[in-house]
């Protein structure tokens, strides 16, 4: 079986596939929390990894912040489109997106895709903070680390074919004149 993945950075992307049908991943009950513990204790651990490494201080888990991810994973599992939520609709938290062929990922695995841009990232003010000159690409990557954000909550939801990984960040960062460590 072919294997894909793909993330996406700032609030750019489409359609990519017509997927009816959703499955919740690691979501049990229909209420609170939105992400199993377990689970949610890793996809958190593997953000505060990066930000020890960078010496900023860790995020918490906020379950608001899950729940919203998980109703956006759930409509992009639903839809099969690949878009960032509107700012509205996120109550301006930042987004990160990951989208995978359905089980080949753990979600360590999903969140490394949004770290791996550290190779491209350059510390400095925002957006003048990678190698090539697009912000874009180290964007996933600038969110984790942001200095002023302090809360993360993820989701993921399965559509025919594809998991969908949605973490939100409170509060937002990836904002112009500000530095990045």
């Amino acid at each position: 079986m072919m294997r894909h993945a793909f993330v996406l950075c700032c609030l750019i992307g489409g359609p990519v596939s017509a997927a009816p049908a959703i499955t919740p991943v690691a979501v049990y009950g229909s209420g609170p929390p939105a992400m199993a513990p377990a689970l949610a204790a890793r996809a958190l651990a593997a953000h505060n990894r990066e930000r020890g490494r960078m010496s900023e201080a860790p995020l918490v888990w906020d379950e608001a912040l899950a729940q919203g991810a998980l109703d956006w994973a759930q409509e992009l599992a639903r839809s099969g489109k690949f878009e960032h939520a509107s700012a509205e609709r996120r109550k301006k938290a930042g987004e990160n997106l990951f989208m995978g062929t359905a089980g080949a990922y753990p979600i360590e695995t999903m969140i490394e895709q949004f770290i791996s841009e550290r190779d491209d990232f350059l510390p400095g003010t925002f957006p003048a903070v990678t190698r090539d000159g697009n912000w874009r690409n180290v964007a996933h990557y600038t969110q984790i680390v942001w200095r002023g954000t302090q809360k993360v909550g993820c989701a993921m939801a399965r559509g025919p074919r594809d998991d969908f990984l949605v973490c939100r960040y409170w509060p937002a960062g990836n904002i112009f004149g500000q530095k990045v460590p």
